[in-house]
């Protein structure tokens, strides 16, 4: 993504005075550093220059941006409307120019009447585009440039000041990272400018410019910035997060009512279907060993449940999410199976692009990037690695694999403090964490108590699935959490196991305590393994599993990926609480 504005540091802000102070002269209650700023803005005449300042000032009192690596001499800033208070005690035309900004951006009703109000009192003068900013109109054409491999996309839309200047907004949305925000800049200039600039900067075969309903538009870069910002450790560049406030508010003025991004949808009939046109395909020759087919499925769902949703779209990019990461974090297998999955991967790659007509130098490229990613990936699979809750602790940089973490003065520490709170959350509390043990869950019957006679005979019914089921996959501990979760469901909302039919509610007790002990991969199974078992569709366990977790007071968006704790160690097998515990002990 090209850059052609540069980044403003973040305002120092007036410094705090005690109050006898702050009833002193107009110099002595300056604060030389961001007045001098303003005045700077201001002198250029260039809208932008002010808004980018002021942008970076929000950026930097977000509450959103959770800086728990800055270094023990750089204090974080007080909250927002402490400082902004300061610059009601300071009438200078800079300030006045500064609240109207903040008013602005912020989209802040209360305290945008109140600063149209304080503007009026000091009867200062302000350019007609900052005076009039809620005038300010956005262009009616807005661009999406995307690569064919679809990694992700730049959506370029423009904005008209009152008087005439313009800006041109662009935002990177990266699939790969989960359909986030990842980068973005602002420029002076039209639309069409910089529309005409990033062509002839990606100078790409493979990258189609395509024009979009403005209130999708807004609806995707929302979305995006929303799940953007909750990234951690978080994604900056020379100009991201910075001007964050200002694209919010530039893509704030195009219409409402858009539809944001909708992946995919491959049922499992479909994802069959694909698997066997690969394997009946030259792209497949030796690769129709049971393992292969399993890896494929493997790689298919890999596909159609991260990135862009397309498992016939493979980037260099995706590959190395693929073998550096995901693989060697998430599968549990031995050796011989996963020293397979490069060789699958470059069949389907192959056979992929054949199928969506990429450019075969794109193809080559992806195969490149497997070639050097393999030998890494061989070596690692063949080495001990922190899987589970350990292996997203290492991920973010919360635990050293090689030994106790951290060390006293490490300024990491608070976010250690964090993530091992985040973990207490996942077994009841810092109490209960502290008192976990890695006991296997017992040989438990089902306790009826608690559950209501109108649902006792739909629990039955239930129970028999549920219990066959684990008998036949699961395993004891795995059925005795089934069953606890199922009387704490019957309990807690009788209608919910009441509702639609026992085989639904089952392949939903049945996927939660499963997911809870991530361990899809430890039992061999898959979602469509467990939906067939049942007889339901594909997607029918995640669809009524929802409305089980909210009942039982869990955030279902918390059974995303991997690890997805129910706040209980009830139901947790061995394997996981020992897992917790190995985290909990590294964390200290």
């Amino acid at each position: 993504m090209s850059k052609r504005h540069h980044r403003r540091k973040p305002p120092k802000g007036p410094r705090r005075r005690p109050a006898a102070r702050r009833a002193t002269g107009r110099q002595e209650r300056r604060s030389p550093d961001l007045i001098d700023e303003v005045a700077g803005a201001l002198a250029t005449g260039q809208p932008l220059d002010l808004l980018a300042l002021t942008s970076a000032f929000l950026t930097a009192t977000d509450p959103r941006e959770r800086r728990l690596f800055g270094l023990p001499d750089e204090p974080s800033l007080p909250p927002r409307e402490e400082i902004v208070e300061t610059f009601f005690e300071i009438p200078v035309p800079e300030t006045s120019a500064l609240l109207t900004a903040i008013a602005g951006l912020s989209g802040d009703d209360v305290l945008r009447a109140r600063v149209r109000r304080e503007v009026a009192a000091r009867a200062h003068v302000l350019p007609r585009w900052l005076a009039e900013l809620g005038r300010a109109r956005p262009h009616d054409r807005v661009v999406e440039m995307a690569h064919v491999l679809r990694d992700g996309e730049n959506l370029v839309l423009g904005v008209t000041l009152p008087g005439g200047p313009e800006l041109s907004v662009a935002v990177y949305v990266d699939h790969n990272l989960g359909t986030v925000a990842k980068d973005g800049f602002v420029v002076p200039g039209a639309l069409p400018d910089l529309v005409e600039l990033l062509q002839s900067e990606a100078d790409d075969p493979d990258v189609t410019l395509t024009e979009l309903d403005p209130a999708d538009v807004r609806a995707r870069i929302t979305e995006a910035v929303e799940h953007g910002a909750m990234v951690f450790p978080p994604l900056e560049s020379e100009t991201w997060p910075a001007c964050r406030p200002l694209v919010e508010w530039a893509v704030g003025l195009l219409p409402a009512g858009g539809r944001g991004y909708v992946r995919p949808q491959w049922s499992d009939t479909d994802r069959q279907a694909l698997a066997e046109r690969f394997l009946a395909s030259p792209h497949a020759d030796g690769l129709d060993d049971p393992d292969s087919r399993d890896l494929l499925d493997t790689l298919l769902w890999f596909g159609t449940d991260y990135g862009p949703g397309d498992p016939l779209r493979w980037s260099p990019v995706a590959v190395e999410i693929l073998l550096a990461d995901w693989i060697p974090r998430k599968i549990v297998a031995d050796v011989a199976y996963l020293a397979k999955a490069p060789a699958v991967l470059r069949g389907l790659i192959r056979f992929s692009h054949a199928e969506r007509g990429i450019r075969p130098g794109l193809t080559e490229e992806t195969l490149a990037a497997v070639d050097e990613l393999e030998p890494e990936y061989q070596e690692t699979i063949r080495t001990p690695r922190p899987q589970g809750p350990e292996a997203l602790l290492a991920a973010v940089g919360a635990l050293d694999p090689e030994g106790p973490w951290p060390l006293p003065g490490d300024p990491r520490a608070e976010f250690a403090a964090l993530m091992r709170e985040e973990l207490g959350r996942a077994v009841g509390g810092g109490a209960a964490l502290d008192r976990l043990d890695d006991t296997p869950l017992p040989d438990e019957r089902f306790r009826w108590d608690g559950v209501p006679d109108q649902a006792r005979e739909r629990v039955a019914e239930v129970l028999e699935l549920v219990d066959r089921f684990s008998d036949e996959l699961l395993g004891v501990e795995l059925r005795t959490a089934a069953r606890r979760l199922l009387a704490a469901v019957a309990a807690a909302d009788p209608a919910l196991v009441r509702r639609g039919k026992a085989e639904s509610v089952a392949s939903a007790i049945c996927w939660i305590v499963v997911k809870a002990n991530d361990a899809f991969s430890d039992t061999g199974l898959a979602v469509k393994d467990l939906a067939r078992w049942f007889g339901v569709g594909p997607t029918t366990p995640a669809q009524r599993a929802k409305p089980i977790l909210l009942a039982l007071g869990v955030d279902p968006s918390g059974f995303a990926y991997g690890f997805s704790p129910l706040g209980s160690p009830d139901y947790l097998t061995a394997a996981t609480r020992a897992e917790v515990i190995a985290a909990r002990d590294r964390l200290g």
